[in-house]
């Protein structure tokens, strides 16, 4: 076995279901940091405290449906790559999820461990190379200012 040269995957799990929250906890513990919330409200709070990686959450939740949640927090986190999760095929949801929430992959309950596997795998893959781009892009964007001031300069003199 690897030893593990980086923290944990942060992951956040949204759904209104108890017991549904700690199958995935007792799941997926040993693998990921978890962090979970019984509805859409606890999951900002999480955000507001946490930097996570990946959020999953149900669509059927009672005040607010999965896409609102993933919808209303794109402004304010919009690093996270989100996975939907639903217990019935309702396409009318996937397209919302996919436009207004902007949800990488989609899937239906119940569901298989070692798909959710690959597919949080996948997700964080995806986080980590935008993170990486992200980065680059403001070294970039400094190295830019930097020649653009020592250019100026040397006309000046």
């Amino acid at each position: 076995m690897e030893a593990q040269s980086q923290e944990k995957i942060k992951i956040l799990y949204v759904d209104d279901e108890e017991n549904n929250l700690q199958a995935f906890k007792a799941t997926f513990r040993r693998d990921y940091k978890i962090f979970l919330a019984i509805n859409a409200e606890e999951g900002r709070k999480v955000l507001e405290n946490e930097e996570i990686e990946i959020i999953i959450t149900d669509q059927r939740m009672p005040e607010e449906t999965g896409v609102e949640f993933l919808e209303s927090i794109i402004p304010i986190h919009p690093n996270p790559i989100r996975i939907l999760l639903t217990g019935y095929t309702d396409i009318q949801a996937v397209i919302d999820a996919i436009n207004k929430g902007q949800v990488y992959h989609y899937l239906t309950k119940p569901w298989e461990e070692d798909y959710l596997r690959t597919v949080i795998k996948n997700a964080f893959e995806i986080y980590t190379l935008r993170m990486e781009n992200e980065k680059l892009t403001k070294a970039l964007i400094k190295a830019n200012d930097q020649l653009e001031f020592l250019l100026r300069q040397n006309l000046l003199s």
